[in-house]
């Protein structure tokens, strides 16, 4: 799998916990941000993405609705 090329984002809410497990970490610390995303059942894959390799993140406000 190529880790730059992402699906966009179609779950606003988990988005919006991935975004704020970022502010968290850069706020307090990783293990915070850590806690805090597996308290919202975000993935292992995704909470090492984003917290430990943040040049695979994606855009802020990169999500894709379903309608």
């Amino acid at each position: 799998m190529d880790l730059l090329h992402h699906t966009p984002r179609v779950d606003l809410a988990r988005s919006e916990i991935v975004d704020r497990g970022i502010e968290v970490q850069a706020s307090f610390s990783t293990l915070c941000a850590v806690e805090y995303m597996k308290s919202h059942n975000i993935s292992s894959a995704i909470i090492q993405r984003v917290l430990l390799q943040p040049a695979q993140r994606r855009a802020a406000g990169q999500v894709m609705h379903n309608n």
